[in-house]
């Protein structure tokens, strides 16, 4: 199975894009429900706790993962795969979904300033400034942490006058930073869920990225070039969900990301 893995639902909206566009392989996606969020942790527990995710999609005979979540992939891929690899699953492969995102983004831009929103985490981890500059160095990027954003999205609060309050204010703050911004970054799984609010609350010429058909994209073109990685990999359509949390909490929130009536199962990571 290709694993993906998320501190919490996020990951799903990343899932959905990849199934559409690779609907033949098999998936296992986990979800540390239990531990989430992670956008305001150190980086030594984030490092942890997906480092211990990683190991057990290895274990279930996933030898690809990707980490379909920006704190994870900003504050923990880079160690796992330099440090941990090697010495765990030399054969394996990690991949995350900052880098993807950073190799397109520019293509986006006319007036070469973008606005990025993310969670703290992601936004401290500066790995997108540092991303972007690689492949586009002329580019303004200017970043703002959305703390509130994440939990609105899990509590099912995706249309509510509270969150207007959030994103309009969040918008207002980014905009006013930098005004010659023309494309917004969703930086964050979870965001796309307010994609809605979020477009009606910008400038009508302002572009909105969100992350799912660019990582879908770019991890199709990874296969075609690494068929020793590919032809580990089921076939079958079938996909397996697993969470650290109850069962029935996790196939609540999933419907909120369009994932009905998914068997899921529970898992512990901790030791």
């Amino acid at each position: 199975m290709i694993g993906l893995f998320d501190s919490g639902f996020g990951g799903l909206t990343i899932l959905r894009e990849v199934r559409k566009a690779l609907p033949q392989y098999d998936y296992a996606y986990l979800g540390d429900n239990a531990r989430a969020p992670y956008g305001t942790r150190s980086f030594e527990t984030i490092y942890k706790y997906t480092l211990e995710a990683v190991t057990a999609l290895f274990d279930m005979g996933c030898p690809l993962v990707v980490l379909a979540c920006n704190t994870a992939s900003a504050k923990a891929l880079r160690t796992i795969q330099q440090q941990d690899l090697p010495r765990i699953a030399p054969n394996n492969r990690v991949l995350g979904i900052v880098r993807p995102t950073a190799e397109t983004i520019g293509n986006f831009s006319k007036s070469r300033h973008i606005g990025i929103f993310a969670t703290p985490g992601t936004v401290t981890s500066e790995s997108y400034l540092i991303e972007i500059s690689r492949f586009f160095p002329d580019l303004k990027v200017t970043q703002h942490a959305c703390p509130f954003w994440v939990p609105l999205v899990e509590n099912g609060e995706l249309d509510s006058e509270g969150t207007r309050f959030f994103v309009r204010r969040d918008i207002e703050q980014l905009l006013a930073a930098d005004p010659e911004i023309d494309t917004v970054l969703l930086a964050c799984t979870h965001y796309p869920m307010l994609q809605k609010v979020v477009r009606e609350c910008l400038p009508a010429h302002v572009k909105l990225i969100s992350q799912g058909q660019i990582v879908a994209d770019s991890l199709g073109d990874y296969l075609k070039r690494h068929s020793e990685i590919d032809s580990r990999l089921q076939k079958s359509g079938q996909a397996r969900f697993f969470t650290t949390d109850t069962v029935e909490f996790f196939k609540k929130g999933a419907t909120l990301f369009g994932q009905d009536d998914v068997f899921v199962e529970k898992l512990s990571l901790e030791a």
